[in-house]
């Protein structure tokens, strides 16, 4: 998928941020609030970036496997993995646009900020849902609609959030069923002007039937 010109390779030694893992920290509360994941599940973190998610959710399901474009991301993850001895851990580097295949089925696939990068929505969510076995569920946390206000570099922005209902229009278009969405953090940063601003991010998650 198109994630733009944002040189995510040069920023991934300094991703890590407070609000960052904060952020992850919160979606990956709501995800197991809200998704029943069990020890014998296998998931796919889809944009995966230095594996924040990824490691909160691997402890309670098989493996999880972290995918993204970014190899400096990557990099950092697979440094977390390898000094941690974590077992369960599988890290591939996928570009979709240069005719990359997602690497194989799961019970469960995540997405988290990645969303809001790509350009070709529904496509996106389609390849996702065709990697996801019979009962699983597809799982995408990302803003609310923002007005642009987020991204101080908009370089490989291309939506300024997103309208849950349209999300949930687009989950039952690709036949997915029992279709949730919840708040799942919030973000209060400086914008532009100088004033602080409230941001929201939505977790919405539907099941493959």
């Amino acid at each position: 998928m198109n994630l733009g010109k944002r040189d995510f390779d040069k920023e991934a030694a300094t991703w890590d941020t407070p609000p960052r893992v904060k952020l992850a920290e919160d979606v990956a509360k709501s995800i197991l609030c809200h998704i029943p994941l069990k020890p014998d599940m296998d998931i796919l973190d889809f944009g995966c970036g230095t594996g924040l998610v990824s490691l909160a959710l691997c402890p309670k399901v098989r493996s999880v496997t972290g995918v993204d474009s970014s190899k400096g991301m990557l990099n950092i993850f697979q440094e977390k993995v390898s000094r941690g001895n974590i077992p369960g851990i599988k890290i591939f580097h996928l570009d979709l646009d240069k005719g990359g295949s997602l690497p194989g089925l799961y019970n469960v696939i995540v997405t988290n900020m990645t969303m809001h990068h790509i350009k070709d929505v529904k496509s996106f969510l389609n390849k996702l849902t065709g990697a996801i076995l019979p009962g699983g569920y597809l799982v995408v946390a990302d803003l609310d609609l923002d007005g642009g206000l987020f991204h101080s570099n908009h370089d490989g922005v291309y939506h300024h959030g997103f309208e849950r209902a349209n999300l949930r229009r687009m989950f039952l278009e690709l036949g997915l069923d029992d279709i949730h969405d919840f708040t799942a953090a919030e973000i209060v940063k400086p914008i532009a002007d100088g004033s602080m601003h409230n941001f929201s991010i939505f977790l919405i998650a539907g099941r493959k039937m």
